[in-house]
């Protein structure tokens, strides 16, 4: 009775000002505000809302993380520049064509690394808005809404129990992600052995990718977002057990080259990376967890992307990184299909038509290219990929 009567008071005193300000407006507010107060007044719907207010205060640290994602997915979504570049005027074809036949002859000064490229496995957000390569259209058009409810009930979920985990923020591998690491690892275990048929050159790029005994010493990087991190965890694992002081480097330039929430990490600035809810739930790769916080260098994460870079500065910073601060002459990356795709399209000669400008590097395909550097008296530093050295390990690109 004391509801109702506090119901009337609270409508009654506003209904007549409502009309008389906004009419027809004002009598849908009120049916709305009717609505609400009528569901609060229910015991059940009443308990439930208290438990769920009460979970939020008590898990009030990642509360407090996911609101200040989603702060930042919003500023991303609407002041993010990452695609907003544009490239060199000058054709790099044109300044490394004369160089490399000048270095035929013993002349000319161009500096190389060999570069592998990782991609990571499918990602929960690959699974909830991206078709992929393991279901048809209609499939993925049946399966959208039924997959998208999915997706929100389990980011409920995490919000609810503490969990600092997200299906849409630093989207991590899905189950199926998972078992394509596991079918690298597979690989390149299978590649390394004497009966293998792979060709010399394959053969001694798996060589470099396990850390073989004999093969020139290679350094790793991963992009900070986790789905790249534990593919080349799980991916490299063989690596990683056979040298406990190799490490993951985390480089802030390899973040994906994106608006979307799934491209913000959710790791903070120098913090052990940790596996997600799937990773942790995965039988068949108990360790994960272990491979994490032994093997992974997050000395170099800063954070997320500034939204003030933008995908060329990004990229040209990683080339710095890698000529000036590193004294490996090969190079293993873990990262993201736009990113390599935007890579290729940046440092190839703009008139050479290739696969990898158009199509994505398949979900964790591995390609490996030689990178060139060199000190133009007019240009500066000018890097560009040698076309002719661009090999796929395993994967290679979508079709």
């Amino acid at each position: 009775q004391v509801a109702n009567q506090r119901r009337k008071f609270f409508l009654g005193s506003r209904s007549t000002y409502c009309e008389r300000r906004v009419g027809k407006r004002g009598v849908v507010l009120q049916s709305m505000m009717e609505t609400i107060l009528s569901y609060l007044e229910n015991g059940a719907v009443r308990a439930v809302c208290m438990v769920v207010v009460g979970l939020l205060v008590l898990n009030l640290p990642s509360v407090l993380l996911k609101a200040k994602l989603s702060l930042m997915g919003c500023l991303y979504m609407v002041f993010c520049h990452d695609k907003s570049y544009k490239l060199r005027s000058t054709d790099p074809g044109v300044i490394f064509v004369p160089l490399l036949k000048e270095a035929d002859k013993g002349e000319g000064k161009i500096e190389k690394k060999t570069v592998i490229f990782i991609r990571h496995g499918e990602s929960t957000w690959n699974d909830t808005f991206n078709k992929g390569s393991h279901r048809s259209l209609g499939v993925f058009i049946a399966g959208y809404i039924p997959g998208l409810v999915k997706a929100v009930l389990y980011e409920l979920y995490l919000l609810l129990a503490g969990k600092v985990d997200s299906w849409f923020y630093d989207a991590p591998m899905s189950t199926l992600g998972l078992t394509q690491t596991e079918a690298l690892a597979a690989f390149l275990d299978s590649a390394s052995k004497p009966n293998s048929t792979a060709t010399d050159r394959e053969k001694q790029l798996v060589a470099i990718l396990n850390n073989d005994p004999g093969a020139p010493p290679s350094k790793t990087l991963s992009s900070p977002l986790r789905r790249a991190i534990s593919t080349v965890a799980i991916g490299l694992r063989r690596r990683l057990e056979r040298s406990p002081e190799d490490k993951i480097v985390i480089h802030p330039s390899l973040q994906e080259i994106a608006r979307n929430p799934d491209t913000l990490a959710i790791t903070p600035p120098h913090t052990p990376v940790t596996a997600s809810w799937i990773e942790q739930d995965y039988k068949p790769i108990p360790d994960l967890q272990h491979l994490l916080h032994t093997h992974v260098d997050v000395s170099n994460h800063t954070g997320n992307k500034p939204l003030s870079t933008n995908g060329l500065k990004r990229m040209t910073a990683f080339n710095d990184y890698v000529f000036d601060s590193l004294d490996e002459q090969y190079v293993i990356v873990g990262g993201h299909s736009i990113w390599f795709r935007s890579f290729f399209r940046a440092f190839l000669p703009y008139n050479l038509d290739h696969a990898s400008k158009t199509k994505k590097v398949v979900n964790c395909g591995a390609v490996a290219f030689t990178l060139m550097k060199t000190n133009h008296p007019k240009e500066g530093v000018v890097y560009m990929i040698d076309p002719n050295t661009i090999e796929v390990i395993y994967g290679g690109f979508q079709k």
